[in-house]
């Protein structure tokens, strides 16, 4: 530890490389490596300064920072195992509060906490949640520059962050596993566990590399957290980040207050209109195509519901601004796909309802379980037609394309990419899908899937839709920067407006608005971006201008077609637990005796004996002897009667050809669940 005495503070710092300084500013200093030549932004941390939540304890640091009193069910027993030095897996269902179980510990402690997650929009959810309450926090991720990640690692290394959240692709990095080195890690926290699962459902090479990290600081505790997980994956898990003294934690997969509901019949859009109508309060639609979240949102809007529709492919504003008007209630129902609902707390949702089937039941799980986390009562709906079940067996041809179509995919990626074989390793290109597969005459899905599988074999990486917003950083100092003289009074009201709207320009960079420059300015949104490239040549501030692209790496030479190797652990192997989640998703659907909350606890590994009491199949059960086809066939007849006007129960059992019984025990049903309403004798929708 080299020691540092300035203006008669006394400074720490720790591992640092010979340096010469060149200026200070307050407490954040400018140094320049005498070898590498390159400025850096350095937190120098005073010795009487104590770290963040040192000497408080777990229900201070929570009321503080949280405002809680208490912690939910198993928060507390998580906690306490970190906080002892086990390697801890837990495992909570969506909604139940998983973030604060390495938040907390991780204040308690001195060091950084390393949290590696795959989401980047989860990332950046979860530092904004903790810097607006004053914890400092960053996030790494693909699209950062090298300079700007360098600046973001040394004050990692100085003390500048409490919280460090990175994607696992990180982890292979030479410039991060050099700097982590001389990082204090005082926990590591593997997100989405299950991604490092090959019995998972959603697999990513990437986070083996988890298990290497764990070496570089052998002493710290690893805590695993997971939303969904079968016992093999359990098993696996703890077995992939090496665990010692390993403790599982799990909350039981029960929702009380969530009813699973399955819906049959062609018409999905009469019976989604119909369900918005009778369940009041805020919703979720899931689709699998983008097309189709803005078809649905316009229908809906048609019949006077208030949607909005979202998918990965909108600008980062956009999806802000809807996010924004669902959670706070100026829009009712957000159509979307599976991009939306992580890192995304709304404990109101009453509805969640499935258009399309997704391709297992921890995926089900975790999207139905974004609704009712208030704890009252909430829905979660699957609309179901028979062309369905063609649709989902057709989604295993998709995802796993036959090997020699993969082939070809890769050779002609090289092509299209003039990689050279033998060569391209660790190259990095911009990549358009669709203009790929135009050029070959592809179809998009396989040849999408046929790249991701190339990927899990290790041949190249394939990152989609990378967005960052417009970074600013100036490279010169303070007093420089007022010194400066420019002919242009334009230019200069834009930097003053710059500096007025931001601080902490001169120690690290900070994310800028254009548009909010243009307005402040007067300046033009093109008269913006002009300048600040102007500014960025002229070396008085770096500029990085909003990027959204995919691109592909090589992460080995191009192969001679010859040679390609894709391991059946990667193929054969993916592709049979793949059609075991599809059938096991198709058996929950299909499946008209038993209850719906037993066929998914038991799916992952719980024992549940009892009934839930509040699924269709109960509900329907406690009608009497009424199966799931006369139901829906006798609630089709009554929706169809009640449509044209009211009817009386004695009109309702005369038209509709059924047992008295049965239609009695239908109509009980429909009014219990506020399907159907009932005033003076009369039945209406």
């Amino acid at each position: 530890m080299n020691i540092l005495k300035l203006d008669n503070i006394t400074y720490k710092i720790e591992n640092f490389q010979p340096v010469s300084i060149i200026y200070i500013r307050s407490r954040f200093y400018y140094v320049q490596n005498n070898r590498q030549k390159e400025k850096y932004a350095v937190t120098i941390c005073n010795f009487a300064t104590s770290n963040i939540g040192m000497g408080q304890n777990i229900y201070e640091i929570l009321k503080r920072y949280w405002g809680y009193d208490t912690f939910r069910p198993l928060q507390e027993d998580i906690i306490n195992s970190v906080l002892t030095g086990n390697d801890t897996l837990g495992l909570m269902p969506t909604g139940g509060g998983k973030s604060l179980t390495f938040q907390v510990p991780a204040l308690a402690i001195d060091g950084i906490c390393l949290v590696i997650t795959p989401l980047i929009a989860l990332m950046k959810d979860q530092v904004d949640n903790l810097r607006a309450r004053d914890i400092k926090a960053t996030y790494l991720y693909s699209g950062l520059t090298r300079h700007e990640t360098i600046v973001t690692l040394e004050n990692c290394i100085f003390g500048k962050y409490k919280f460090l959240y990175v994607s696992p692709e990180r982890l292979s990095n030479d410039l991060f596993l050099s700097k982590v080195k001389a990082m204090k890690v005082s926990l590591l926290v593997v997100d989405e566990a299950h991604c490092i699962s090959q019995w998972g459902y959603d697999f990513r090479p990437s986070y083996i590399r988890i298990a290497d990290i764990r070496t570089l600081f052998p002493d710290i505790p690893v805590l695993a957290l997971t939303a969904t997980a079968t016992p093999k994956v359990v098993e696996d898990i703890q077995e992939k980040l090496h665990f010692k003294k390993g403790k599982i934690f799990q909350k039981s997969f029960f929702r009380p207050n969530l009813s699973y509901v399955v819906r049959y019949g062609e018409n999905k859009i009469q019976q989604l209109i119909h369900i918005l109508n009778c369940v009041p309060g805020s919703a979720i639609i899931y689709v699998r195509s983008r097309q189709k979240t803005k078809e649905i949102s316009e229908e809906l809007r048609r019949f006077k519901i208030n949607a909005d529709f979202y998918h990965a492919g909108l600008k980062s504003e956009d999806k802000n601004q809807k996010q924004q008007a669902w959670k706070e209630d100026r829009c009712r129902v957000i159509v979307a796909t599976n991009a939306f609902g992580m890192g995304i707390d709304k404990p109101d949702v009453r509805l969640v309802i499935h258009l399309d089937l997704p391709n297992s039941p921890e995926e089900y799980y975790q999207e139905a379980g974004r609704a009712g986390r208030d704890g009252l009562q909430a829905y979660a709906v699957i609309l179901y037609a028979n062309a369905d079940k063609v649709k989902l067996e057709k989604r295993i041809r998709d995802m796993f394309p036959e090997r020699e179509f993969i082939a070809r995919v890769y050779e002609a990626l090289g092509n299209f990419l003039k990689v050279a074989v033998g060569s391209g390793m660790n190259s990095v290109f911009d990549f358009n899908l669709n203009t790929f597969c135009k050029t070959f005459k592809f179809p998009i899905l396989p040849t999408f899937n046929a790249l991701k599988i190339l990927e899990q074999a290790q041949y190249i990486e394939f990152t989609e839709e990378i967005e960052s917003l417009s970074r600013v950083m100036i490279t010169v100092q303070r007093d420089e920067l007022y010194k400066l003289q420019t002919d242009d009074s334009r230019k200069e009201e834009l930097l003053q407006c710059l500096l007025r709207s931001y601080t902490g320009l001169f120690a690290d960079y900070v994310f800028i608005q254009e548009d909010l420059l243009s307005k402040r300015s007067g300046l033009s949104p093109q008269e913006v971006y002009e300048n600040l490239i102007y500014f960025s040549k002229q070396h008085i501030l770096h500029y990085i201008p909003q990027k959204r692209t995919p691109f592909i790496i090589y992460t080995a030479p191009r192969e001679d077609l010859k040679y390609l190797s894709i391991p059946r652990n990667v193929y054969e192997e993916r592709k049979e637990r793949f059609s075991h989640r599809i059938h096991s998703m198709l058996e929950y659907v299909l499946h008209d005796k038993k209850c719906r909350t037993q066929i998914l606890l038991n799916y992952f590994g719980e024992t549940f004996n009892r009934v839930c009491g509040l699924c269709d199949i109960c509900l329907q059960q406690k009608c009497g002897e009424l199966t799931t086809g006369d139901f829906s066939r006798i609630e089709k007849e009554i929706y169809k009667l009640l449509q044209a006007d009211k009817c009386s129960l004695d009109t309702i059992i005369e038209r509709i050809p059924f047992s008295q019984e049965k239609i009695v025990e239908t109509l009980r049903f429909l009014c219990d669940e506020q399907f159907v309403q009932v005033k003076d004798g009369l039945y209406y929708i």
